[in-house]
């Protein structure tokens, strides 16, 4: 008997060291797997640095170098004076900050008023609006155009500003937050005499801070790395927004592109968005994650 009860437990342990080295094995694939594509992804970043740190010679080899010969940081000043960088970075915080100030007034209420207050085809009006979510926003561009025209708004501060204001998505994301919080606090506030509009700064607002967050720094992300809407309407020296300053700025009077100062420009314009994301990138997944729960 302890002959049997023996072999069973040797049995017992082959199995279980299989199932070990195969568990190994699939986390070694996983992580081999992981590994290989961060690789892909981090391999422009690294290959933009290296690149604004070289030489125009040096660039323009045959065959290219993965560290650069001699290391030129001076390529990083003369792109910040060339392209006038200090003044689009201006212009593209003013228009960024003002347009998500505004944005999230516009959200907040929206939101609010889909959530809790009782009106009259509010759901059918909400899911008319959830229906322009799948028009892709290329589609507006030529009435938009049009539009801004006839108004005047061309080569202004508003013309960048006002026509993104309202956002589906982000009233679609705070309103899913706004659900979650227990209806009983919005009619016990009503008991107490509490007003929509107090009830919505005291309670709301505070209890909905990450996904607000998150509507804050997907807003100004946006609004920095916009492109084709500013170079269509706004493309002057005075509101002149960062993406499009770094498109000529750098090609000299031979037609020819000083690629290593482009790197340099681009890699200073990068990297605000990379430091947003490091240190509040938690912000955006709390927001995300809490406004998904409840429909």
């Amino acid at each position: 008997m302890s002959g049997k009860v023996t072999m069973q437990e040797k049995d017992m342990q082959q199995v279980s060291a299989q199932q070990r080295i195969v568990k190994f094995a699939v986390k070694c694939m996983v992580y081999l797997f992981l590994i290989i594509m961060a690789v892909v992804v981090l391999f422009p970043f690294y290959w933009m640095i290296i690149s604004s740190l070289k030489s125009l010679t040096e660039y323009r080899l045959s065959v290219p170098t993965f560290w650069p010969q001699k290391i030129m940081l001076s390529n990083y000043l003369e792109a910040f004076t060339t392209a006038s960088l200090g003044r689009l970075f201006l212009n593209t915080m003013y228009v960024g900050v003002v347009s998500t100030l505004l944005s999230l007034v516009i959200t907040i209420l929206s939101a609010f008023a889909f959530a809790r207050l009782e009106f009259k085809g509010r759901e059918t009006l909400f899911a008319c609006l959830l229906a322009t979510m799948m028009i892709p926003g290329e589609l507006f561009t030529i009435t938009n155009y049009s539009t801004v025209t006839q108004l005047g708004w061309m080569n202004t501060y508003t013309v960048l500003i006002v026509p993104f204001l309202v956002s589906v998505f982000y009233i679609f994301l705070l309103r899913q937050n706004f659900m979650q919080i227990p209806n009983e606090l919005y009619l016990a506030a009503k008991v107490d005499g509490s007003g929509d509009l107090k009830y919505l700064c005291k309670v709301m607002i505070p209890l909905s801070l990450p996904t607000l967050i998150s509507i804050t720094i997907l807003k100004m992300m946006g609004a920095w790395n916009s492109y084709i809407w500013p170079r269509l309407v706004a493309n002057d020296e005075a509101h002149r927004m960062i993406t499009n300053g770094l498109r000529n700025a750098f090609t000299e009077t031979t037609g020819d592109v000083n690629y290593p100062v482009q790197m340099a420009a681009v890699a200073l314009v990068s990297a605000p968005l990379f430091l947003v994301f490091v240190f509040l990138r938690k912000y955006i997944m709390a927001g995300v994650s809490r406004s998904g729960i409840k429909g």
